[in-house]
């Protein structure tokens, strides 16, 4: 692959991510001040003194560092290991990382970013997971998966590289957010996995190419994470997890924060059970995601006061809402309950689209699965 050169803007954004001591926040802070990045390029001490938060000491190294960083060097590395860039702003960008205050400026990708990642949920959990975390956090994003959601996660050991695989495994679309550099893939023994999910999604990060991954960064990365995703899922988590930084970027970015319960007597599920006490949601399974992102919690159930007459029967309800392909479906079961054979052959949709789509229908209580693999409404 070949890196044809980036505009003039492009250039300079990759210059000031070289800076030593730069990091984000100033970034944003130069960008803010001078209103891109070619003009921060030309500013001398003085101007950049005026920058909140920069400080007399950086404001005299950042021209000596821009004057002595090779950016060609560091586009080739980007054609090298087939990454591309995408700017805060332009097209391209995530729609859903985009509204947070403190987006990245620039992301380096490896792989594809697609209109879909908008449907992102993330899973996020400990490293050192129990048995039984892999399990569930690899159903989970199975199931997501499936149902047609993007699964986000770091790309780490334990939880994180499960709910890659199991997107993986279902055929789904996943994003890594590296914490380092994308010219060396941490931890070293999932760069197979890395290789596959820039195959089916993408490996993103906020760091330049040769950026080791630094204790401090994994921070930093969270909120991206959580940025991408309308929920974030934890698994697995111990009082002092770094995941439970996740969980925090996540409430303050206004998403959907759910934990799944573990043994009252583990320690792995610790941090989980705060979560839970303190607000998150319990999630036992993909219904309970799919639930809290759509709102469909026992919609059509009534209270019958004691001792009363029994309440007229209400007419059937109408389904929750649905994207075309769900109305399709659900309109193919207006004369009564149908197999999935018979769905294929009345649609003419392949199984896999199918399936995903009768998922969906049942996370949303709009249709019923029978015995014999037949499906009603609900």
């Amino acid at each position: 692959m070949t890196l044809s050169p980036p505009p003039d803007e492009l250039r300079a954004l990759l210059r000031l991510q070289l800076v030593p001591g730069l990091g984000p926040e100033r970034t944003r802070a130069l960008l803010d001040h001078f209103g891109s990045a070619a003009r921060v390029l030309t500013a001398g001490r003085d101007d950049l003194l005026q920058v909140p938060g920069l400080g007399p000491k950086l404001a005299a190294a950042v021209p000596r560092a821009l004057a002595e960083i090779d950016v060609q060097a560091e586009i080739d590395r980007m054609a090298r290991h087939a990454t591309t860039a995408v700017v805060r702003g332009q097209a391209g960008y995530p729609a859903n990382l985009a509204e947070i205050p403190d987006a990245p400026n620039l992301l380096y990708v490896r792989g594809t970013l697609a209109e879909a990642d908008g449907r992102a949920v993330a899973i996020v959990g400990s490293r050192h997971c129990t048995e039984y975390g892999r399990r569930v956090a690899r159903r989970l994003a199975n199931g997501l998966a499936t149902a047609g959601y993007v699964v986000v996660s770091g790309l780490a050991r334990g939880i994180d590289g499960e709910a890659h695989r199991g997107a993986l495994e279902a055929g789904g679309r996943t994003l890594a957010v590296l914490a380092g550099g994308l010219a060396t893939i941490y931890p070293p023994e999932h760069a197979d996995l890395a290789r596959e999910v820039s195959q089916r999604g993408a490996l993103l990060t906020e760091s330049s190419m040769e950026q080791p991954s630094l204790a401090g960064l994994f921070h930093s990365r969270n909120r991206i994470i959580s940025g991408l995703a309308r929920a974030v899922v934890v698994v697995e988590a111990a009082t002092r997890s770094g995941t439970l930084i996740t969980a925090r970027h996540a409430a303050e970015q206004g998403r959907n924060v759910l934990a799944v319960p573990g043994p009252v007597t583990s320690e792995a599920s610790e941090g989980t059970h705060e979560l839970i006490r303190t607000g998150a949601v319990l999630c036992r399974g993909v219904e309970d995601v799919l639930e809290e992102l759509h709102g469909v919690s026992a919609m059509y159930q009534r209270p019958v006061v004691a001792d009363s007459p029994p309440p007229p029967s209400p007419p059937p309800p109408s389904p929750p809402a649905l994207d075309p392909a769900q109305r399709r479906v659900w309109d193919a079961l207006a004369d009564g309950a149908r197999s999935v054979d018979e769905l294929v052959e009345a649609l003419g949709l392949p199984v896999p689209a199918l399936s995903a789509t009768l998922l969906m229908l049942e996370m949303k209580k709009a249709i019923r699965r029978l015995p014999g693999n037949r499906y009603d409404r609900a």
